[in-house]
This record gives C-alpha cells, structure tokens and sequence, in this order.
C-alpha cells in the first residue's frame, strides 16, 4: 500500500522542494521540533476524545452526560486538531517522497480519514443527545473513536521503522 498510485511522483519531489520542505528538510532541530510539537498534540487530542469516549461507554464521570462533555472539551479537540494537521502538512513535506512509498504512513491517511469522519458525523450526532445514553450506537461509536484515533497512532509510530 502506498500514495504513488493516487498522485504522481513529481508531486511528491515538488512537494519537497518547497521553501517549506527545504527549510524543514535542511534545518538542525526544525524537523524534531515540529515532530514534538505533532505528537503533543495528539496526546492532547487523543485526551479529549478518551474522556467522551469512555463515558459514552459507561465509564468515569458519570454525573456528566457525553453531549456536555463533548461541548467541553471542544476547544481543546478542535485546537489539538488543527495543530496536528498543521505540522503533519510540514512533516510531510519535508520528506514526501519516502512518505509516498511507506505503507505505515498510507494505512495512517487511510485511518485518519475514518477517524475524521466519524468524529464529524456519526460521533456528533451521538455526543449531541440524539441517541440516549448506554446505546448500542452509543458504543459502537465510541468503540470506532478509540480504534481509530489510536490507529493513526500507532500507525504513526510505525512509519520510521517499516
């Protein structure tokens, strides 16, 4: 599984000879600290996620309903979010053509779209008092969010070394 079959290889080298990805390609500590900066992020995204997750599953603040805590943790979701996908971009085009051939980091967009998906579809529509709490839907969700958000994880780990 790879990108090559979806875009052509010139996007790829265009993609790495950009201001952007020459800046972060060249520079000393430029690529590590948007890497820290990228996982950070996930940390602080996959938090909120696991708070609305586990109680729509059943599980810790129970005197809080999904939808309120969904509403709380909104900003931080929405803001860990756009700084993921922020410093993916500059991640990626800093070394887009080892990327287009990497499997982990296909199967990675691959998840992402999914997780994206859900969280803007179905898991809205859950975590909006649509669906009553302890729902099998509910579950089902919930149990989609951790898989996939944690998928994008480790299949984000997995990229250095496969």
């Amino acid at each position: 599984m790879s990108l090559l079959g979806l875009f052509p290889l010139s996007f790829f080298l265009w993609c790495e000879k950009t201001h952007l990805g020459l800046w972060i390609k060249n520079g000393t500590w430029t690529f590590a600290t948007i890497e820290t900066v990228h996982i950070m992020a996930l940390t602080v995204l996959l938090g909120t996620l696991v708070v609305v997750d586990l109680r729509m599953l059943g599980f810790g603040m129970l005197r809080q309903s999904p939808s309120y805590l969904a509403q709380l943790m909104a900003p931080w979701t929405y803001g860990s979010l756009v700084v993921i996908i922020l410093t993916g971009i500059c991640m990626f085009v800093s070394e887009a053509n080892r990327l287009s051939r990497s499997g982990p980091f296909a199967f990675k967009m691959l998840l992402l779209i999914f997780a994206v998906g859900t969280h803007f579809t179905i898991r809205a529509k859950v975590t909006g008092d649509a669906v009553s709490l302890g729902s099998r839907l509910s579950k089902v969700v919930a149990s989609l969010s951790i898989v996939f958000w944690f998928g994008v994880a480790l299949a984000g780990r997995a990229i250095p070394f496969l």
